[in-house]
């Protein structure tokens, strides 16, 4: 699959996204190591902290069905920048493979590719735990 493949599948699952707060839609496509894809999208909620990104849907999905071998992922948003993890999804993705590639997209289709390990430094990963 070639990244714009990859990209169509996360504007695609931007539709279902349940937004009536933020009207941002996001969606997320998270390849797999042997090639399957596993799509999310946000859905909010009026509690605020509640509300649970795209890429956190997608993640929670693929585990639910044994997959803990992540190769990239694809995010689609409908703003002018380009649609990166927050913050709490950096810290997701990154239990599963530090060095996945990112794929962020905006509205215009147009997309940048760079490694989860460059948008967050210095990540805590498991390893860490072992002190």
């Amino acid at each position: 699959m070639n990244d714009r493949d990859l990209l169509n599948l996360a504007v695609e699952a931007a539709e279902n996204a349940y937004v009536p707060y933020s009207h941002f839609p996001v969606g997320a496509a998270l390849e797999c190591e042997d090639g399957t894809v596993f799509t999310g999208c946000n859905v909010e909620n009026c509690a605020y902290g509640q509300a649970i990104c795209a890429e956190r849907t997608a993640v929670c999905k693929a585990v639910s069905e044994g997959y803990r071998a992540f190769r990239r992922i694809a995010i689609a948003g409908q703003g002018d920048s380009y649609c990166v993890p927050c913050g709490a999804c950096r810290q997701v993705l990154a239990e599963f493979n530090y060095d996945m590639e990112i794929l962020a997209g905006r509205k215009d289709g147009r997309y940048i590719s760079c490694k989860l390990s460059e948008l967050m430094p210095r990540a805590f990963l498991p390893e860490d735990l072992n002190g």
